[in-house]
């Protein structure tokens, strides 16, 4: 394989693009194999979606998002934050661990139970769209018993 030095720039991006999206595949290879996610709905396609939404981002050369890959896509999805916010949204899905956030981070946040603020965001933004994250039509009946 050639050096990534003879690569013009295109090439070199197109080809650690290729290479964050198979670490990224790999990834979700663990996730699919892991017990703990065994019971998670469509988990594959949920995989496949959080991959595709996580490659959206500017990614560092780690193929992680740092403050300013979150600030980029803030501001495309129209919910631009200051410096402090982002660092709070990074710390809110690293647990302060990381001042950039891993593919790892990432997909625990989307499959956790906790709201994290990006979480929020991605998720709203989904709806927005109209992806099919939910099923179309009114949402089910639901009685008092079964709020939380």
């Amino acid at each position: 394989m050639p050096s990534s030095k003879n690569l013009q720039g295109g090439k070199a991006f197109g080809l650690l693009k290729d290479q964050q999206r198979q670490k990224l595949e790999e990834i979700n290879q663990e996730y699919l194999e892991d017990q703990k996610y065994s019971d998670e709905e469509d988990l594959a396609e949920k995989l496949e979606g959080f991959k595709n939404k996580y490659a959206e981002f500017d990614l560092n050369d780690q193929g992680e998002i740092d403050l300013m890959g979150l600030k980029r896509m803030m501001e495309k999805l129209g919910v631009p934050k200051t410096h402090l916010e982002l660092k709070k949204m990074i710390v809110e899905v690293t647990g302060g661990s990381s001042n950039t956030i891993n593919y790892r981070d990432f997909v625990k946040m989307m499959l956790g139970k906790r709201s994290a603020v990006l979480k929020l965001v991605l998720v709203f933004e989904d709806k927005a769209n109209g992806s099919p994250c939910k099923p179309a039509g009114p949402p089910p009946k639901r009685d008092i018993a079964s709020l939380p």
